[in-house]
C-alpha cells in the first residue's frame, strides 16, 4: 500500500496535537527530529483503504528561520514534500492564525484549512462561513472540534478527496509592491535554472531576497544529496545578478 504523508500545521494551542492524537489514537509514536532537540511525533490512521501517515510538525506562529521549531516545520513542508499539508487554526482567533496559513500557501498546494475549536467559537457568538473562506483562500476549508470528534470524518473525506485529485486547488498568494515583484519575477527564473522545479520557486525566490542564509545552507545540502552539481556561490550570483 503507498502510504500518504499528511503534515499537521498550527500555531501553539490551536488543538493540533489534539487532532493528531484523535485521528491516530495509539497508533502512534514520539522521538527527536535528526540532530535537533525538537520533539518528532508520527502515526498512522487508515481511511477507506489508504493508510495515511500524519507527521506532527512543531507549532509556530510563522515559517522563517527565527527557531529550530520554525526550521523544522518550514524544512519539512518544503523538503520532504508532504502529499498535503493539514494547517489547523483556532476557530476563537483566526486572524492571528491566519497569517502562518498564508505562509503555508505560499509553500505548497496540497493544503487544507482545518478551523478546530469551532464548539468554542460558536459558543462566542463567532460565525465562519467556510466556504467563503475557501473560495477566498482557494483551498478546502473544514470546521472540526477535535475533542469532541465533531467533523473529523468530513476532514478525512476532504483529504482523500484532495490526494485523488476530485479537489483542485488554487492556493492565494500574496502579491507585493511592483518593484518587489520584479525582483522576485527576476529571481524566481534564476532558482528555476538552478534547482529545476523540485522546490517553490517563488517562495524559495522571496526567502532568498529576505537574506536566509539558513534556507540558502539547506538548500545546498539537499540538492547535493540528490547528486547535482550546484556550488552555494551560484545562489549567490543568483541573488545579486
Amino acid at each position: 500500500m503507498n502510504v500518504k504523508k499528511i503534515a499537521l500545521a498550527g500555531n501553539p494551542n490551536t488543538g493540533k496535537s489534539t487532532l493528531f492524537n484523535t485521528l491516530t489514537g495509539l497508533k502512534q509514536h514520539t522521538g527527536n527530529w535528526p540532530g535537533k532537540t525538537v520533539v518528532h511525533a508520527e502515526g498512522n490512521v487508515q481511511y477507506q483503504g489508504q493508510e495515511y501517515l500524519l507527521i506532527d510538525l512543531p507549532g509556530t506562529y510563522s515559517l522563517f528561520s527565527n527557531s529550530t521549531d520554525e526550521e523544522v516545520a518550514r524544512d519539512y513542508i518544503v523538503f520532504e514534500q508532504p502529499d498535503a499539508t493539514l494547517v489547523v487554526v483556532d476557530g476563537t482567533s483566526m486572524e492571528r492564525n491566519l497569517n502562518l496559513a498564508l505562509q503555508v500557501l505560499e509553500m505548497t498546494d496540497k493544503v487544507i484549512i482545518c478551523i478546530n475549536l469551532i464548539d468554542e467559537a460558536e459558543k462566542k457568538g463567532i460565525v465562519i462561513d467556510e466556504g467563503k473562506l475557501s473560495s477566498k483562500l482557494g483551498v478546502p476549508v473544514v470546521k472540526i472540534s477535535a475533542r469532541n470528534k465533531q467533523g473529523i470524518d468530513t476532514l478525512l473525506d476532504t483529504i482523500a478527496r484532495l490526494l485523488r485529485g476530485d479537489i483542485q486547488t488554487k492556493p492565494y498568494r500574496m502579491t507585493y509592491q511592483p518593484e518587489i515583484e520584479e525582483q522576485i519575477k527576476k529571481l524566481e527564473s534564476r532558482v528555476r535554472e538552478l534547482i529545476g522545479h523540485d522546490y517553490p520557486s517563488r517562495w524559495m525566490a522571496l526567502r532568498l531576497l529576505d537574506g536566509d542564509d539558513a534556507l540558502l545552507k539547506k538548500l545546498h545540502e539537499q540538492i547535493q544529496m540528490k547528486g547535482r552539481e550546484v556550488k552555494s556561490y551560484e545562489f549567490g550570483n543568483a541573488i545579486n545578478s
